[in-house]
C-alpha cells in the first residue's frame, strides 16, 4: 500500500468537497448555513467490536456513514459533511481500501453529503474508523431526549431486532435464508427527513438496545415507561427466528430505528407524515421515577441486561 499522502490523493480526495481545500491541508474552512443550526456527532467502529474482520470493506464504510446519520435523524438535522478518520495495519490489501471508498462514495450520492477532512494513521492492532458528522437544522427545533411528557405514547419506526439476529446469523447461529439479517446489520437504514418536529415531544435512535435506549428517554425526561414486549414489530425474517428471540430483538441493538414520544392525538398525523416508513405504537409515558415495564398478558420478564454497554 502506498503512503499516507498517496492514499489520501488516490481514495479519499476525489470524494471532497470544496470546504476540504482538497485535503492538502491541515483543517477544513467551512462557512456555516446562515439561520442554521448546527448539529455535530461523532461515532466510531471498531473491527470485532462494531464489525467483523470478513464483513466486505464497502459495507463497513457504509455502516459507518449510516450510525453517524442516525444520530442526525433521531434530532431531525438535515446532513451536509464529514470527517472520517481511519487506523488500518499496514499489511491491509489496496483492493479492500479501494473498496472502502466506493463504499463511501455510494453513499455520499444516495445521502447528498460530503467529505471534507479527517485523519488517518496505521495500527498494530484491530482496523478503527471514526465520523464526525456535521448537519443543520432550524433553530430550536432540535429534537431532545428529554421532551417526553406524560401521557406521550412511544412509537417505534420500522422493525426491531433485524441487526441483531443477523449478527446471530452471520456467526452462524441463527437461520436467515433469504440474507435479509444479515444485510439489515449492515445496512441500516437512517430515517432522515421525517417532517416530524412539530408532532413529536422527544426521540432517540435504536443503536444499543431498545429497552436500554428507551430508558434513555425516561432518564432524561423523568418519566416512566410501560410498553408492550411482544407489540414491537418484527420483520417477518425475525419473526421466524421464533418466540424465543424476542429479548434479543429488544436488547440487541445497531437497528437505527426511531424511538418517538407523541401525543395520543398526533398518531394519525405522525403515521401520515413518516410514511412510507411504518410506525408502530408500543406503549405510554407516565409519571414516576423513570422505570420501565412491561404489560404482556401472559407476563415477558425484564432481562438483567438491557442492551449494549460500552465498559
Amino acid at each position: 500500500m502506498g503512503g499516507e499522502f498517496d492514499r489520501i490523493a488516490r481514495y479519499f480526495a476525489p470524494l471532497a468537497a470544496a470546504p476540504s481545500l482538497g485535503l492538502t491541508d491541515d483543517a477544513a474552512c467551512l462557512r456555516p448555513t446562515p439561520g442554521r443550526d448546527q448539529i455535530i456527532t461523532v461515532d466510531q467502529m471498531l473491527e470485532s467490536v462494531h464489525f467483523l474482520p470478513a464483513d466486505p470493506p464497502d459495507l463497513i464504510a457504509r455502516k459507518l456513514l449510516r450510525r453517524n446519520l442516525s444520530d442526525l435523524a433521531a434530532m431531525g438535522a438535515t446532513p451536509l459533511h464529514y470527517l472520517l478518520t481511519i487506523a488500518l495495519r499496514a499489511d491491509t490489501p489496496e483492493p479492500w481500501l479501494a473498496q472502502f471508498a466506493q463504499g463511501l462514495a455510494a453513499d455520499q450520492a444516495h445521502y447528498q453529503i460530503t467529505l471534507i477532512g479527517g485523519d488517518s494513521t496505521s495500527t498494530p492492532g484491530p482496523l478503527a474508523f471514526s465520523i464526525t458528522m456535521i448537519g443543520t437544522i432550524e433553530p430550536g427545533s432540535a429534537l431532545r431526549r428529554n421532551g417526553a411528557q406524560p401521557g406521550d405514547a412511544i412509537f417505534v419506526t420500522g422493525t426491531i431486532g433485524d441487526a441483531a439476529l443477523g449478527l446471530a446469523a452471520a456467526r452462524g447461529d441463527d437461520p436467515d435464508p433469504t440474507g435479509f439479517l444479515r444485510t439489515r446489520r449492515l445496512l441500516p437504514e437512517p430515517r432522515l427527513n421525517l417532517p416530524i418536529h412539530r408532532l413529536v415531544h422527544a426521540a432517540i435512535d435504536v443503536s444499543d438496545g431498545l429497552l436500554q435506549d428507551l430508558m434513555h428517554l425516561c432518564t432524561q425526561s423523568n418519566l416512566a415507561a410501560a410498553i408492550h414486549a411482544r407489540a414491537v414489530p418484527a420483520s417477518p425474517a425475525a419473526a421466524a427466528c421464533g418466540p424465543e428471540a424476542l429479548m434479543r430483538r429488544l436488547t440487541g441493538g445497531d437497528d437505527y430505528e426511531l424511538i418517538l414520544a407523541a401525543p395520543p392525538s398526533a398518531e394519525a398525523a405522525l403515521r401520515q407524515a413518516c410514511a412510507p416508513t411504518p410506525i408502530t405504537r408500543i406503549g405510554h409515558f407516565a409519571p414516576g421515577t423513570p422505570r420501565l415495564t412491561l404489560l404482556d398478558d401472559p407476563p415477558v420478564s425484564l432481562p438483567a441486561h438491557w442492551g449494549w454497554t460500552h465498559f
